[in-house]
């Protein structure tokens, strides 16, 4: 009996056991299918990804749920759900599933931070999160996860520093962190990744240097540190990884040369160094890398030669040394003809010499960029070598000649970029062959001739631009072929003719720019058809007629300029689009009423409708345009006032209406505008005072007011515009003196004040002003009191007017050192005294009505000669007393000699009479002294002209006196 008991006692203690094994088990599926389901509640399943996650179906059939292989207990070991466009955030539930090997949430919507609660999934294998919305530090728990091999959490917002936990991994194959906001340095320990193949940090803030311990890395194949903050050398170390393939340190400020150990990375397949500050050669050992198949340089500061020679680096397909200072010319050795050259890429170095001849053995190149270099000569003519080319990029260099028609027979070309040369001649014809052509940049050349037909055959054309050339005759009529046609830009050529109505079938065309040229005629009605225009140029032709109605369907025109133009009628039909960013129709002939739909426009910057014909008021909808910037009606017939609506613009800063008919106050809300640079408001019927409200325009560079009606004083307030260069007030009625405050108006170079009212002193201040150079003009004024003489400060000043005035006293003769003034007019005051002798080359209007001016130009002052003698030096009196003193010491001597023989000769004749010669005697004596009456220059001497009495002997022919003849000859000869 007790054997029985004890039988069926051990019977039920077996049959309770395997009861309570079985309800563990089932209770560990029961408690990992509610934590799942409750995981499920806690997102949001937008595609249906957990539709199937219901109780009455196995945890383990559950999309992206994948169990063990355990026959008795099914245990969770995968969760898989990347790409299901999940969002919520990681729920701390999933650490309780111990057995959990990968977890997948990538490429979802996923917010909140990592759960450091994951740390304790020490079964964990995978752990991918990235491409999700996931921010906050990285856990430093992630350390715990010894098994793990695959890290990937990059693509998110996290940020912080890496933590040194991860160094703990040393299972790791797979590392990263790249595309988040990471910041802080490299963990020093990173060489403790052995098993380490891939580390992905790039796009992000890391800095610091890239450390040595990372040649500890043995196994690594891809090392990406992008777009990060690295400094300092590439260290050499790199060197020993032998197993990497991948190298990308791109835009970071690594500096220093390319160590030379990277020759020993026979794997190595992708070198990207762009974006650094790297410097010194090139090391030509490099060649080695016979694995190489990307190498990109470009954007440091590397300097030399260029060494790297494709018939070495026989897997070579992109070279970019780009943005460099390399220079020389390229290899003769560069290329094979077996060459898997695809990209080559040298723009923005020193190269030159002629187009490299070398290039056309590697006919595999898809892309050729040369540009931005000092290439010469002409493109040769065996340019169709390169079969496969696709981009031919020659722009920026001295290229000359002609485009040969070889061109035409690289069938493959795509884009053509040959702008900023020296290329002459015309187009060839074979160029129309290229129907694969999207792009074709010919702008800034010196090319001329048509525009061949044949081009319009390219149908892939999607770019034309051609401006800056010499193109003549008209726009090819077949343009219309070019259905794909996105932009064309002729602008500052010779094209004449009208538009061919075919241009209007381009219905892809977003940009059109016929600027500069001699086209004529109207607009054709197919522009309608042009849905996608956006932008349109017209200005500086000879286009006329009125707008097409039909344009008004173009809804999203954001840019106009018909300036300089012959158009005339409404332009209405331009203001339908609601994008306009911009309408210029200056100088046309446009008339009517500014249509009110303008204001729909919105996002209106610049508005310039000046040199028209325009009529009506400006209308207050004009108030709506928000980010007004360029405001320009002038030089039309607009009347009545400013609306007050336009107060609402505030970002305006150039207010033109000159020239117009505008009435009213100037108002006082333009003082809100605080960016407002330039204010015209001349030759209207504006009255009222200046509204003192002016001084708050800060940055007011130009205050034009002149000719109108304005009344009162000159704000105080203007010397708050401190940045003011012109001030134009002239022709109005305004009264007062020149506020002294002006001059805090430092930067002024032309203020014109003439034709007012303006009474008082002119201030001593204005000679502060000493960037005043235009012109200074205070003219037909009331101004009294003397010039002041601080205007002599003013060097730069050209022109100076103070002319019709009341102003009184001396010219300063300060005002002499103005070396730079050309036209002066002091005309009509009061002046007097000496004019500076610096102004005697001015005209004598310049002076004139002030009569008691003198000095040249005008009368000369009285008494200034003795002044000018008082003013002799020593030297040049004591040469003036010498020449007095012997002037005057020889005509004594002359006059002596003359006295002595008068008084010789009458003794003579005084002794002859007292002896009593004879008649007989006499006459010959007197023959002896008269010589017979000798006459000169074939006349007698009348002796009687001196006042000597004759002879009273009239009968005696031979005068007593006649012996005068003699001294008359010999004071004759004195006097020659």
């Amino acid at each position: 009996m007790k054997h029985i008991f004890s039988y069926c006692l051990c019977h039920f203690l077996l049959l309770l056991v395997t009861s309570f094994v079985v309800t563990l088990s089932d209770d560990a599926d029961v408690t990992e299918t509610n934590l799942l389901l409750r995981i499920k509640s806690e997102l949001v399943d937008p595609l249906g990804a957990m539709n199937n996650w219901s109780p009455t179906t196995h945890v383990c059939n559950w999309n992206g749920v994948t169990c063990d292989d355990d026959v008795d207990q099914k245990h969770v070991v995968g969760l898989n759900l990347s790409g299901s466009g999940l969002s919520g955030s990681i729920s701390v539930e999933l650490s309780r599933f111990v057995s959990l090997q990968t977890l997948d949430l990538s490429s979802n919507s996923l917010n909140g931070s990592i759960p450091s609660e994951l740390g304790s999934l020490q079964n964990l294998v995978e752990l991918q999160l990235y491409s999700n919305y996931l921010s906050g530090n990285i856990p430093i728990e992630i350390g715990n996860l010894k098994k793990l091999r695959v890290l990937r959490i990059g693509d998110n917002m996290l940020t912080g520093g890496i933590p040194s936990s991860i160094i703990n991994l040393s299972e790791l194959n797979v590392l990263g962190l790249g595309y988040c906001d990471l910041n802080g340095t490299i963990p020093i320990g990173i060489g403790k990744l052995k098993n380490l193949t891939s580390f992905d940090l790039q796009m992000n803030s890391l800095s610091g240097l890239i450390p040595e311990e990372i040649q500890n890395c043995e196994k690594l194949q891809n090392f990406a540190a992008s777009n990060n903050m690295f400094e300092g050398n590439i260290p050499s170390s790199i060197g020993s990884l032998r197993s990497l393939k991948i190298i990308n340190l791109a835009n970071n400020t690594l500096s220093g040369p390319i160590p030379t150990s990277l020759s020993y990375l026979s794997n190595l397949t992708y070198l990207n160094l762009l974006g650094n500050k790297l410097n010194g050669e090139i090391p030509h050992e490099l060649n080695s890398l016979i694995q190489l198949q990307k190498i990109d340089l470009s954007r440091n500061n590397f300097s030399g030669s260029m060494p790297l020679l494709n018939t070495k680096l026989k897997s070579l397909e992109t070279l970019v040394l780009s943005d460099n200072s390399l220079t020389g010319s390229i290899p003769s050795s560069f290329c094979f003809k077996s060459s898997k050259l695809q990209q080559l890429f040298l723009a923005r170095n020193i190269l030159s010499g002629r187009f490299p001849l070398e290039l056309l053995n590697c006919t595999s190149i898809q892309q050729l960029d040369l540009s931005g270099n000092t290439f010469e000569g002409e493109i040769p003519s065996s340019i169709d070598k390169l079969q496969n080319l696709t981009d031919l990029v020659l722009n920026n260099n001295t290229f000359v000649g002609s485009l040969p028609r070889e061109i035409g027979n690289i069938t493959t070309l795509e884009s053509l970029f040959l702008f900023g040369n020296f290329f002459t001649g015309e187009i060839p014809v074979e160029i129309g062959k290229l129907k694969r052509l999207n792009t074709i940049y010919l702008y800034d050349n010196r090319m001329s001739g048509l525009i061949p037909r044949e081009l319009t055959n390219c149908t892939s054309l999607r770019e034309i631009d051609f401006f800056g050339n010499r193109f003549t005759g008209s726009i090819p009529e077949t343009i219309g072929k070019l259905k794909n046609l996105v932009l064309l830009h002729l602008r500052q050529n010779v094209f004449s003719g009208p538009i061919p109505p075919s241009l209007g079938y381009c219905k892809s065309l977003q940009i059109l720019a016929l600027a500069d040229n001699k086209l004529s005629g109207s607009i054709p009605h197919t522009f309608s058809y042009l849905s996608e225009l956006y932008k349109i140029t017209l200005y500086n032709n000879s286009f006329q007629g009125p707008i097409p109605n039909s344009l008004s369907s173009l809804k999203n025109l954001k840019i106009i300029n018909f300036s300089h133009n012959k158009f005339s009628g409404s332009f209405f039909p331009l203001t339908a689009s609601n994008s306009l960013t911009l309408l210029d129709l200056t100088n046309n002939s446009f008339s009517g009423p500014i249509p009110l739909i303008l204001a729909n426009s919105r996002n209106l910057r610049r508005l310039r409708l000046a040199y028209n014909n325009l009529t009506g008021t400006i209308p207050s909808e004009f108030g709506q345009l928000n980010d007004l910037n360029f405001f320009d009606l002038s030089y039309n017939n607009l009347t009545g006032e400013l609306p007050p609506q336009l107060s609402n613009s505030g970002k305006i800063e150039h207010i033109l209406l000159s020239n117009n008919r505008l009435n009213g106050k100037i108002p006082n809300w333009l003082g809100t505008f605080q960016g407002l640079g330039e204010l015209d408001l001349s030759y209207n019927n504006f009255s009222g005072k200046v509204p003192s409200e002016i001084g708050n325009c800060s940055n007011l560079l130009k205050l034009c007011l002149h000719h109108n009606n304005l009344s009162g004083e000159i704000p105080q307030e203007i010397g708050n515009l401190t940045s003011l260069n012109v001030f134009n007030i002239q022709s109005n009625s305004l009264t007062g003196v020149i506020p002294s405050t002006i001059q805090k108006c430092k930067k002024l170079y032309e203020l014109r004040l003439s034709q007012n009212f303006l009474t008082g002193k002119i201030p001593f201040e204005l000679g502060e002003l000493d960037e005043l150079q235009v012109i200074l003009d205070l003219s037909k004024n009331l101004f009294s009191g003397e010039i002041p003489s601080s205007l002599g400060n003013l060097m730069k000043l050209e022109r100076l007017n103070l002319s019709f005035n009341q102003l009184q006293g001396k010219v300063p003769s300060s005002l002499g050192k103005l070396t730079s003034l050309h036209v002066l007019n002091l005309s009509y005051n009061h002046l007097e005294g000496q004019i500076p002798s610096t102004f005697s080359g001015f005209p004598r209007t310049t002076f004139m009505n002030n009569s008691r001016l003198c000095g040249l130009p005008l009368v000369t002052c009285s008494g200034s000669t003795s002044e000018r003698k008082m003013q002799l030096s020593n030297t040049q009196v004591a040469v003036i007393i010498v020449a007095i003193v012997f002037t005057s010491t020889v005509i004594c001597l002359v006059m002596l000699y003359i006295m002595l023989r008068i008084w010789c000769n009458w003794r003579k004749v005084a002794i002859s009479n007292a002896d009593g010669g004879g008649v007989g005697q006499k006459k010959e004596e007197g023959r002896w002294v008269c010589n017979d009456q000798k006459t000169r220059n074939g006349e007698y001497w009348n002796m009687n002209s001196f006042g000597f009495i004759p002879s009273p002997d009239k009968n005696n022919s031979v005068t007593t006196t006649c012996f005068f003849n003699i001294k008359m000859e010999a004071m004759e000869n004195t006097n020659i």
